[in-house]
Order: C-alpha cells, then structure tokens, then sequence
C-alpha cells in the first residue's frame, strides 16, 4: 500500500490508516524536527502535533504533493513556530573543541579519522544556528534530510531556483563559520558544505 492509499483511506475517517502513517513517518519527522529544535523531547511534542494536524486537515490533502512533502511541511512549520514560540535560537552543543583542548596534531589526525556522522551533524547544526531561519530550513530539508530540490521548495514556498540560492548562502556561510570556530574539522566537514551547482 503506497503513501498516497494510507492518505486517502484516512481522509475516509479510517482511523487505523493514522497508525499507519505514524508508523511509517514518525522517525524520520522526529529526527528532522529535532535537527531543527535542537531538542529530542521537544522534537517529539512536536511530531505529535503533526500527526494531530494531519488528522483535523485530512480533507485538505492536495494529490498534486507527495504525501511526504505534505506533512513535512506540516511538521517543518510547527517546529518553526515552537522556536518562536519560546524566542529560541538552536541550542548550542557543549564546544567540539573540548576534544582537542590539549591535544596535539598527531591526536587531532587520529580523532578526525574517527569523526563519524552523528558528530558532523552535530557540528552542522550548532552552526546552522547563525542562518537565516530559511536558509536553516532549506539546508536542513536538502541536505539532511535527503529531499530533493521541489520537494524543499514545495515545504518551504519558494521555487527550485530560490531553493539553490537560499542553499548556496547556507553552504558558504558554514564553510566560513567553520574554519573560523572549527579549523580542527575543516577537511572532515567540508565535503558536505562545499558550495556548488546542484541538479535537484
């Protein structure tokens, strides 16, 4: 059963196709919806209400979205409006820097060859902070979360063409940040922030 027969059973009030969407959807929504609130159990309520909302607004499902743009945006705009809610920024990481205090270069080689994806995550999102809340949108969607270029611009209400302009001015804005407060990570980050033409 494809997304789109989950969405139209529950949109015939078949409460068992929630569960399904729930099951389906949740992890990936909690993760991304924490990359943006900067808090697990945060991330979590927010979720929550995105099922809720996708329930009462049912009926306004437009077969033209993929289901999964549809409630990613429902859930992208909610972790939004928490964040303003609170008048928060991303909350920042205990300083990566901690590792390599009294290290010297030899240490720092070994501890990059041990860099893994959690910790580059990490990184990026104590540095998306300093983004405009778009830009912070749109690099999260694109590049954590793996949509493509129409799907992020179909979230967040701009064209494919605005979509790689708000990304370009992400990536060279956390490139910049990076060697400035994170020069230790500069050749292990710096792959996924490279400013560049992208397809979409």
């Amino acid at each position: 059963m494809s997304d789109l027969d989950v969405l139209l059973a529950l949109q015939q009030d078949e409460e068992w196709a929630l569960d399904e969407l729930i099951s389906r959807k949740a992890r990936q929504l909690v993760q991304h919806a924490y990359r943006i609130v900067g808090d697990r159990e945060d991330a979590r309520d927010v979720v929550q209400l995105t099922f809720v909302r996708v329930w009462e607004h049912r009926d306004r499902f437009d077969r033209r979205w993929s289901v999964n743009t549809w409630v990613y945006r429902i859930a992208s705009n909610l972790a939004i409006d928490f964040l303003r809610s609170k008048q928060s920024r991303l909350r920042q990481l205990e300083p990566v820097r901690r590792h390599f205090s009294d290290a010297g270069e030899t240490r720092q080689r070994r501890e990059l060859a041990r860099l893994d994806a959690s910790e580059v995550e990490r990184i990026l999102r104590e540095l998306a902070g300093g983004l405009t809340e778009k830009q912070r949108q749109v690099f999260l969607l694109r590049e954590l979360a793996g949509l493509s270029s129409s799907e992020v611009g179909q979230i967040v209400g701009c064209r494919d063409s605005t979509v790689r302009n708000h990304l370009f001015a992400a990536r060279k804005y956390l490139r910049v940040e990076l060697a400035r407060r994170f020069p230790e990570y500069v050749q292990g980050i710096a792959g996924a922030i490279e400013p560049c033409e992208e397809a979409g």
